[in-house]
């Protein structure tokens, strides 16, 4: 399969409410695989396609990534920020980022007071956000000069490939973007109306989902997205929620949302009879824009369908090539022959 748009996409920065950086490229495969493209004020870019029925599904995958944005600029011309996002002080150590201003991209490093200047008492400490700075290399008259507060920055982190997976920053969720691109392409035929929105501030609390299925309406509504995969040294085989390598998870739930079970049982019987690979997923805590969608009324059924990912929020994000095409091909099955309808729950399951 071919991963080129994963790259693209995953080396595109965007952070939360910043999402300039990437919309350009989602807007153009949109059209490329049929849709008619339009942007709400928000910045959520709608894909709408046709079909031969009544019934709108919608396809939510955050565009956004974590990041931060620069809160001061000290006298000697270090950043102070905060984040966009959930991040884990501990994976910020000796990182490169870009600072994002209006003229130009800075490259910078992210760096905390040296260890043999430590304290033993600070060493026992658990490192925080605050206790981090951005250096940039510049006088502060230079750097004053350039960089507004506000402005956004992102790791310094590309896409690359490490035996049969993926490795890189803001695969959560450049692969909801993707798969959802991707599976139009496979797609040839459908009867519901489809709208692929690539959604906004996701990670700032699902804030574009809420707002773009306010505005759809949609009887459907499926969430792309990463799930967490544990199946790493140390864990317990019961916490490893996902495992790389088996393919599409299929969600039952997870923090903010229940998935419609009459959609899992389909997505699940598609699985079966086309022979894709799939996981069932329950994942503890988190959410996805699901839990936006569905707060539209209770005439809106929702599901996910997620990707199994080590390392969350972190610049190696981990996931596996056969679980993405795994994904695609359950995505483009489950819309080529979904009426839209029938997900009201009775009696009977």
């Amino acid at each position: 399969m071919d991963f080129s748009l994963l790259h693209e996409l995953c080396n595109s920065h965007a952070v939360s409410g910043r999402e300039e950086g990437i919309r350009g490229l989602v807007e153009r495969e949109l059209k490329a695989v049929g849709c008619k493209v339009s942007l709400d004020a928000l910045g959520n870019i709608i894909g709408f396609r046709k079909g031969n029925g009544k019934r709108k599904v919608m396809l939510a995958g955050h565009m956004d990534e974590i990041g931060f944005i620069v809160t001061h600029i000290d006298s000697n011309g270090f950043l102070r920020f905060q984040p966009r996002g959930g991040f884990d002080p501990r994976t910020m150590m000796s990182q490169r980022v870009y600072v994002h201003t209006a003229t130009k991209r800075l490259l910078g490093v992210m760096g905390t007071k040296p260890v043999h200047v430590l304290t033993e008492e600070e060493k026992k400490k658990t490192l925080q956000i605050t206790d981090y700075f951005i250096d940039l290399g510049l006088p502060e008259k230079q750097v004053k000069k350039l960089v507004e507060i506000g402005d956004p920055i992102t790791m310094s982190r590309e896409l690359e490939e490490v035996g049969d997976c993926f490795t890189g920053k803001s695969i959560d969720n450049r692969y909801g973007v993707w798969v959802m691109i991707e599976a139009l392409r496979k797609l040839k035929k459908h009867d519901v109306d489809i709208y692929a929105v690539a959604t906004v501030q996701e990670e700032v609390g699902i804030r574009g989902a809420i707002a773009a299925s306010f505005d759809i309406k949609p009887d459907v509504g499926i969430a792309l997205d990463v799930t967490v995969a544990c199946d790493t040294p140390g864990a317990d085989p019961k916490d490893y929620v996902t495992k790389l390598g088996e393919g599409a998870c299929i969600k039952i739930q997870d923090g903010a949302t229940i998935s419609n079970p009459k959609i899992v049982k389909e997505l699940k019987k598609i699985a079966e009879q086309k022979k894709i690979k799939h996981q069932m997923e329950i994942l503890p805590r988190g959410g996805t824009d699901a839990a936006g969608m569905r707060q539209v009324s209770g005439h809106t059924a929702v599901a996910g369908i997620s990707l199994a990912l080590r390392y969350m929020h972190s610049t190696v994000e981990t996931v596996n090539k056969k679980d993405l095409e795994a994904c695609v091909n359950l995505l483009a099955a489950y819309l080529s022959t979904t009426k839209g309808s029938g997900y009201e729950l009775g009696t009977k399951i």
